[in-house]
């Protein structure tokens, strides 16, 4: 498979962070999520609904509850 079949065949998940930012997600990089523990969104910024573990030890915070990022990771895959 040449580079570009490979660019093709990567099929990611569009979420948005806390200010509307879009992200494109790759859903085999997603270790697991969780919900932000409320701290009166000091920590995370208080737009924050899930918060993704990524494989290679990043946090990525979005804006969908995590209900909405579990069904949009399953279709990707």
């Amino acid at each position: 498979m040449n580079i570009c079949a490979a660019a093709l065949a990567l099929a990611l998940v569009e979420l948005h962070g806390p200010t509307g930012q879009v992200l494109d997600i790759n859903p085999a990089l997603v270790s697991s999520l969780r919900m932000p523990i409320d701290t009166g969104g000091q920590h995370w910024g208080k737009n924050v609904r899930c918060i993704l573990v990524m494989s290679y030890g990043g946090f990525v915070a979005v804006a969908e509850d995590c209900a909405l990022v579990v069904r949009k990771l399953g279709e990707a895959k």
